[in-house]
This record gives structure tokens, sequence and C-alpha cells, in this order.
């Protein structure tokens, strides 16, 4: 395959998921059916197309939609692990961290140094010198000698002060520095489909599996998929079907087996987002709460801190922040900070779902030691399995575990080969990063804008370049929204398979993140481009418009609600863009 048809095939649209279903249900066997859109779902994709097996991705929703765009957006090993003594999962997951930074997608996943707060002056220090050192170590080994991050550095109380002013006095009495990594979750998602996509697989998002085909023997033939943008039904043909639905798993796999298969947790975990000069400092911030961990997160026009760990058990489509989430991890913050955060610091909340596995799987399957990061896969019936667990870091090795899982005794004759996988954007970046000045010089962009350009698109920032010499009006800044550019809305449509007004402004341009009213103010303007774009009517326009800012109330209402279930409810009312089917299926 050439680079043109790589590229070519890479780009998510209307059209490209169209080509996909009817590709799909055109009565040709898919080798692979892979259920959820998702990190683990796109990593599987990818691995599974990048083995030369015919596959096929559908997600109900957009993509990222569920847990994988509400993460503390941390690639990183997880040091509270080794604590844990988790010395595998460590390793691995700094391996993995070594390969994103590296290889896999460095336009998108970026060191990150943090310091770990200490409390008294040399027992602590001691202890937390030797267990980040630890940590630096299993990264130099896991990376085969090369980490990718600086090694950690010690401060003084005076230190400390130079890279975090607005650390309080009484919170610390020095620091020790160390590195992990942070990334754009959701489209770290989009780069993973729109890669799988350009390697064969067939990519649809908004199409959900609406049941199960078996044959005589029971064992799993195909499924039925609805398209829930037209309402249409699909019959699809695949060998093996993989649920990678995360905090849905059990409702999937229920369609074909409701007595097997793996029992899924959520647990709710809530972020603040604050502006990037409300805190004075040049590097976040990592330590332990009673609950669960604090970050405090530096990126370039804000800050993300957070986060909460506790156990959710209401409707999982829309999880958000109460009154209670968001006061508790302000009160952890404040005891850092020394100009206290406030309610009205905060310009945007967000909060999504853990998929945590239960002890032990359905069925007579293996079991789980512990409720885990660790992910597990299990057969449902003969020709379905279902992965859940790990984390957004470990994406890749979750994936290579599903495809070998589902390929069995031929997994040795096609073998994983992500690991020398670049994502879009990745091939080029370094030689185009190096060569930014002329961006200057072409498009009048300040530092600011080409760092927030080539940190979204990488390599990519020329197929945004092409789309403004084609068009200048589309290198004007968007007029409510002038961190982002008029390109960014027809780059989402045009390359990333955004279909609705959400999926622009929740998980594309994102500025549900990083603005009061969730974007509202820019809706306007962006919804003319998405008309022009998709070919969208007069009612069309109001549809999506009414739906955004029923979302917006939604959850501000719900921002001051005490319990999840009064949450629940206010997010419940709101009529989503593409309402998934109730599914009859059994829950245990």
């Amino acid at each position: 395959m050439s680079s043109q048809q790589f590229a070519q095939l890479s780009h998510l649209t209307t059209e490209s998921r169209a080509r996909a279903l009817a590709e799909m249900s055109s009565g040709t066997e898919l080798d692979v059916l892979v259920i959820g859109g998702g990190i683990t779902g796109a990593g599987i994709a990818l691995d599974a197309a990048t083995r030369g097996l015919r596959t096929g991705i559908v997600e109900a929703g957009d993509w990222a939609a569920g847990t994988s765009a509400w993460s503390s957006k941390l690639i990183h090993g997880g040091l509270r692990y080794l604590y844990n003594l988790d010395f595998k999962l460590v390793t691995e997951a700094l391996k993995e961290r070594g390969l994103l930074l590296e290889k896999i997608a460095p336009h998108l996943v970026h060191a990150q140094p943090f310091l770990w707060p200490l409390k008294t002056p040399v027992i602590e220090r001691s202890y937390s010198a030797i267990g980040i050192g630890m940590y630096d170590a299993l990264a130099y080994i896991g990376s085969r000698g090369k980490k990718g991050v600086p090694s950690q550095r010690h401060f003084t109380k005076k230190g400390t002060k130079t890279v975090f002013p607005d650390i309080k006095d009484s919170a610390f009495t020095g620091a020790i520095q160390f590195y992990d990594a942070r990334v754009d979750d959701a489209r770290l998602v989009v780069d993973v489909v729109r890669t799988a996509s350009g390697y064969g697989a067939l990519a649809a998002s908004r199409t959900q599996v609406v049941g199960i085909d078996k044959d005589t023997s029971g064992k799993v033939v195909g499924a039925r998929l609805a398209d829930l943008e037209s309402g249409q039904e699909l019959m699809v043909k695949a060998k093996h079907i993989i649920n990678a639905t995360g905090v849905w798993t059990e409702e999937s796999e229920s369609l074909a087996n409701p007595d097997a298969g793996l029992e899924v947790l959520a647990s709710k975990g809530i972020h603040i987002v604050v502006p990037r000069d409300r805190i004075q400092a040049t590097s976040g911030i990592f330590t332990k709460t009673e609950k669960s961990v604090l970050f405090i997160i530096p990126w370039q026009r804000y800050w993300i801190i957070g986060t909460t760990d506790t156990p959710y058990t209401e409707d999982r489509e829309r999880p958000v922040a109460t009154r209670q989430d968001i006061d508790y991890v302000l009160e952890q913050a404040n005891k850092l900070i020394a100009n206290p955060l406030t309610h009205d610091d905060i310009i945007g909340t967000y909060s999504g779902l853990r998929p945590l596995l239960q002890p032990k799987v359905k069925g007579d399957g293996a079991q789980s030691t512990k409720v885990s990061r660790e992910h597990t896969v299990t057969e449902v019936a003969p020709g379905m399995s279902a992965i859940a667990g790990g984390k957004l870091t470990t994406y890749r090795v979750m994936a290579a575990d599903a495809v070998d899982f589902a390929l069995g005794d031929r997994a040795q004759e096609r073998p994983s080969v992500t690991e020398t996988i670049a994502l879009v954007g990745a091939e080029g970046y370094r030689a185009i990063e190096a060569g930014r000045d002329r961006y200057a010089q072409r498009y009048g962009w300040d530092e600011d804008r080409i760092t927030h350009l080539l940190e979204r698109y990488g390599a990519q920032i020329e197929d945004l370049g092409a789309l403004i010499d084609a068009d200048p009006d589309l290198g004007k800044p968007l007029k409510h929204a002038p961190q982002f550019l008029r390109a960014d809305a027809v780059f989402a449509l045009r390359y990333e398979g955004a279909l609705h007004l959400e999926d622009v402004l929740v998980r594309r341009v994102r500025l549900d993140l990083e603005q009061r009213d969730r974007g509202l103010a820019a809706a306007p303007e962006i919804l003319e481009i998405m008309r022009s774009e998709l070919n969208w009517d007069d009612a069309k326009v109001a549809r999506e418009l009414a739906l955004y800012t029923e979302r917006v109330k939604a959850i501000r209402e719900a921002e001051s609600t005490s319990t999840d279930a009064e949450a629940s409810a206010k997010i419940v009312a709101v009529d989503p863009v593409a309402p998934r089917r109730k599914l009859n299926v059994q829950h245990h």
C-alpha cells in the first residue's frame, strides 16, 4: 500500500462510515469484529488489521465517547502500583510509555514533570527516593535502555518553590521531581482508529450491536447491528467477535451468553479544570490522598486536577461530577496550593467511569485475583471473547492479548506488529517540529499556536495547512474560541469522523473542556461549517444546537447536586443525539 493510499483510507468521514457498514454487511465474513470504540477496542482493531485480518470495529456512540475521553490524560507507569510491589504491571506500562513517546505517538504524548511533595525531611525523602529510583530503573529496563524521560531530581524547600511558586509552605519540606507523560486521550483514540482504518479496518461509529447470531452448535457466527444514524438494521458475519465495551461489558456479552464472561465494576473519577494562570508553576504535582490520588497537571491553557475513585451504580451513559465530588477535589488541591481555589475558578469539570474487574469471571472461566487495573481476556461463547480491565497506557498490550486469544494456536503464525506501527501524524513529526518556524512565516502563527497545532496534528499539520491553502477563510480563528481555527472544525469532519456538534465540541475541538459555557458561544459558527460540510438543513442545525444546549444545562444543574442519583436524573432527562437501543439482556 502506498503512503497516499494509506492516508486516504485513514480519513474517517460520513462516506467512509457508510462504506464500512456496506462492506461489513455485504455477506463476506470478517475475521474479527470488535465491539467498542474506546482505546481498547481501537487498539484491537489496529492490532488485528496490521496482522492482515479482515477487521471491523463498531461503537454505539462517538469514538472515545465512554471512559476513554475522561481519564486523567496521562501515559504513566503507575507509581502508586509500585508501592503495592506490582513490578510486572509497572514495568509493562513504562515500556509502553517509552514506545508512545518515541515511536507510536510522539506528537500526542509528551513528557511531563511532577513533584512528589515531602512532609518529612529525611525518612520520607529516603524511601521516596528509593521508590522513584526503582520507577526510573524499571523504565530503563522496560524500554531496553531508553527511558524517554529525565531521571528524578531532588529539591530543597527553596528549590521546590522555584518550580512551583504557588505551593503552600506548610504542605512540604522539599520535593522529588519525576517524569511521566500526558496525552489528549480522545485524540489518541481517534488516531488509533484512523490508523487501523488506514490498514484496512472497517470502522463505524454510532453503530450498536443489538444481537449476536449463533449456528446450530452454539458457535457465534455474527452480529446484528443497528445504524443509530439511519435506524437501519444490518447483519454481519464474523469468525470471531471481541467485546471491548468497558463498563458495558456485561450488557454486551449477555447478548451471547448471560452466564459467562467478565464481571465489571464501575468506579467514577472526576476532574476539574482551572485556567493556566491561576496556578503559578512549571511542574505538575502528584500525591496520595485518603481515598485516591491527586494529580495537578499543567496543559498549555489550563490545569487538570483530580481525581476521585468512588463506586458508581447509576446510568452509565453520561456520569457527571456532583457538588460533593467537586468540593472533595478542591479540598485536596487546596492542601497544597497557597492561594486556595474556589468554585469561581473552575472553567470545567468532567467525569468518567473506570471498568474494574470483579474478583472472578462469570461461569467456569479463569479467575483474577483481585479488583485491579490488570486486564483479563475470557471466552463468552465459542467464537466470542471479552476483554476488560487495564488502563490507557497499556492499551497496545491489551489489544495484542485480545487478538492472540481470538486466534488461538494461529497467533504464532500472525504475531502482533503494533510495537513498530506509528499512528497517523507520527511519521515525519520530528522533522516537521524541527522546522516549525516556517509555519510562522507561511501562516502568521505565533509560537503558542504552532505548539498547539503540532501537539494536535503532528505531521498532519501539513494537511491542516492544505485546507487553509485551498480556503484561506479556514485559517481564521473561531470568533468565540480564538485558540482554535475554523480549519480545526473542518478537519474533525473530513478526517476524524465527527458526525454531530457534540462530537466536535467534546472530543475534537474540546471546548467542552476548557470554556465555562462548554463551547456554546462558538457552536453557531461551528454549526455553519457543519451545515456546509454535511449538507444539513435549518432543522438539523437547530436540533443539534438544542441538544447541545440541553446537555450543557443538565451538566451545570448536576454539578449542584449532592448525590450520583440526583446528578444522573438531570442527565438521563436529556435526549441524546443518537439514542442507543434498549437491549433485552440479563445482568448478573
